[in-house]
């Protein structure tokens, strides 16, 4: 007797036939009406390429929505589960969780996750599951003329969508980035597959529309780069903004100070080079960390669409995501600061020893978590670097040295200078901020693994904030060099703690070059 076919569920998939694409935009218009898009986002839109030379050319299409992957990047980002994957594979959200934190639209390799500007959450292409739940196609593959659109249950051999995409040769975008999109393409031409392959009219005039090419703006980087060997120019697209702005990066700036304002003096305390009733380790450490932290908790609550709801992060929190995890080490971090303290208001100076034990993990992790949150953010390469947590721990001893040598030049005892505290302090300064040149030196010159990461370098480094880049390489080259000639005696002592805001200024504008540059390489 034969075994009876086990029931499989139902895996949507979209195909997307480029031979039957007219670029009509009716799929575009329908998502609109369908979903009540409002006016300068879409869901789903037609970008245009023109291929070849003047009189043999030809326009290729490309229907560019959400993917629909199997492994969304989106969902595992999303710190409270406004998206979501249904048990039919469609990656849908839901709005009314959502804290427009935008960490979705970080790791979206598609750049198909939009901020809503009517009701400020976000938003995508989630296959009109309406429509879907009732026994309907979606709006865009009713309305096309020409039945580019194609949908149909991957577990069903019968369907159409299935026969193609297992008997035809069918393309996805980036599949490097192992997201298994169920978007297929047919028949695609590889200048619209790629969004760095065809090259951006000059000064940003497309055939019909003009877009922005502020810094806020993802545009091509190396405005001379094709990574195609055709020739293909970008005709028609539409705008897309980088998710995070000058908030991110502030945050990644206070939250470094905040970690070693602490850390440091922990550690020096530890291994004896700082007396545990010091001022500095009392007073100073808790207060100055608690400070940049809570400057830290304000940024990132700013820089949310919906500030009112950061407290679901903690209430209805989904635990593969960074922003969660960082949140409650946050959280953690303050407990220990705000003990800290109130030990030392009450002169219990004996639980300040007992403070080390989570306090050093969790200072440690304050520095360091935000590498796995840009870990997350599949979209962008250069980010995706397995040096960053180091990086970031550099930078937040330099950073708590910087911040704290001014107080401990002034509250210390004089006579501990030339052997104490602020030496010491100096001594750190130093090495971490030569270290920190090290690393930028590396990250710059060293071969990168994909054109992106390699495009966002050069935003960086040579594109729209080299100004951010090399003011801020060069301050921080300063302020580490002024610390190195006092501790030899080649300027007073003063000149070498005037490094410290030299340092701390240089830093804080590479972080903003260094987050910005990150997203600026196109992506759809």
């Amino acid at each position: 007797m034969l075994d009876e076919p086990q029931y499989q569920p139902v895996k949507w998939a979209k195909v997307i036939d480029n031979t039957r694409c007219i670029g009509c935009h009716a799929c575009t218009t329908a998502c609109k009406s369908e979903n009540l898009v409002p006016l300068s986002v879409t869901r789903t839109y037609v970008k245009h390429v023109d291929v070849g030379v003047f009189p043999q050319t030809r326009r290729a299409h490309q229907v560019t929505r959400c993917n629909q992957c199997a492994h969304a990047p989106c969902v595992t980002a999303c710190p409270t589960t406004a998206m979501f994957k249904r048990a039919d594979g469609i990656v849908d959200f839901d709005k009314s969780i959502c804290i427009g934190c935008k960490a979705c639209m970080a790791a979206c390799p598609y750049d198909a996750i939009f901020i809503n500007p009517e009701d400020h959450s976000a938003e995508k292409c989630n296959f009109c599951a309406h429509r879907i739940d009732v026994g309907l196609e979606p709006a865009c593959v009713v309305v096309c003329p020409t039945q580019a659109i194609l949908i149909g249950d991957m577990n069903d051999s019968d369907s159409y969508v299935a026969q193609i995409v297992n008997r035809e040769p069918v393309t996805v975008r980036r599949p490097e980035k192992e997201t298994l999109p169920k978007l297929f393409y047919k028949g695609a031409h590889q200048a619209t597959l790629d969004p760095l392959a065809a090259q951006r009219p000059q000064g940003g005039l497309f055939m019909w529309s003009e877009q922005q090419q502020g810094s806020a703006q993802v545009v091509s980087g190396n405005p001379n780069h094709s990574n195609s060997s055709a020739a293909a120019l970008l005709s028609y697209d539409v705008a897309h903004s980088i998710p995070w702005d000058w908030k991110v990066s502030l945050y990644t700036w206070t939250k470094g100070i905040a970690a070693g304002a602490y850390l440091v003096p922990l550690l020096l305390v530890l291994f004896g080079f700082l007396r545990p009733d010091s001022t500095t380790w009392v007073w100073v450490a808790p207060v100055l960390a608690g400070g940049f932290l809570a400057a830290t908790g304000v940024l990132l609550i700013l820089d949310l669409e919906h500030p009112e709801r950061f407290h679901l992060i903690f209430t209805r929190p989904q635990w593969r995501s960074w922003l969660v995890k960082g949140a409650f080490i946050i959280a953690g971090y303050t407990l220990v600061l705000a003990v800290h303290f109130a030990a030392s208001c009450f002169g219990a100076y004996s639980l300040h020893r007992w403070l080390m034990i989570p306090g050093l993990p969790l200072a440690v992790l304050t520095a360091v978590y935000t590498a796995y949150l840009f870990a997350q953010a599949k979209a962008r390469d250069m980010w995706q670097n397995p040096l960053l947590p180091p990086h970031l721990m550099v930078q937040s001893l330099l950073l708590g040295s910087a911040a704290l040598l001014p107080f401990a030049v002034r509250l210390e005892p004089a006579t501990q200078f030339d052997r104490g505290v602020a030496m010491t302090l100096l001594w750190i300064l130093a090495i971490t901020s030569l270290s920190h040149a090290l690393m930028i030196w590396g990250e710059v010159s060293l071969t990168h693994t994909t054109a992106h990461a390699r495009l966002a370098i050069w935003e960086m480094v040579r594109g729209r904030y080299k100004s951010d880049f090399w003011i801020g390489l060069v301050l921080s080259i300063l302020g580490g060099l002024l610390p190195w000639l006092a501790l030899f005696e080649v300027v007073s002592s003063s000149f070498g703690v005037g490094g410290a805001p030299l340092a701390m200024i240089g830093l804080m504008l590479h972080e903003n070059a260094y987050v910005q540059a990150g997203q600026s390489v196109p992506l759809a």
